[in-house]
């Protein structure tokens, strides 16, 4: 979830309770109800928030192992390709060295 989906679906939970709690406090019923509807609507929204934060903290888990597996997977392809480039220089030294043996046994002659 992106910071702007948060903020989004931030305003809508506020504007959600403050719309429920000015309809509940407008409404005709007696205190009591009202202190009902109040506590079960807030009930509903501690319920619905602990939904959204789970699904988010799942995305994020998820999302977080991806880009870790994807970060494992390059780095192992740069670990092999320097591999691979070490190998390449080690042995054109090897190469180089036995040209320089053969050209300094030749001087000795």
């Amino acid at each position: 979830m992106t910071n702007n989906d948060g903020n989004i679906l931030l305003a809508l939970l506020t504007g959600a309770a403050i719309g429920a709690g000015i309809g509940i406090l407008y409404a005709p019923d007696k205190g009591t109800e009202t202190r009902h509807k109040i506590k079960q609507k807030v009930g509903e929204t501690t319920h619905d928030l602990s939904e959204r934060i789970s699904h988010a903290k799942e995305e994020l888990t998820k999302t977080a192992n991806e880009k870790k597996d994807a970060f494992d997977r390059k780095l192992d392809e740069a670990i092999s390709t320097m591999s691979y480039k070490a190998d390449d220089i080690i042995a054109t030294l090897e190469r180089k060295l036995e040209d320089l043996k053969k050209k300094n046994a030749q001087f000795q002659k």
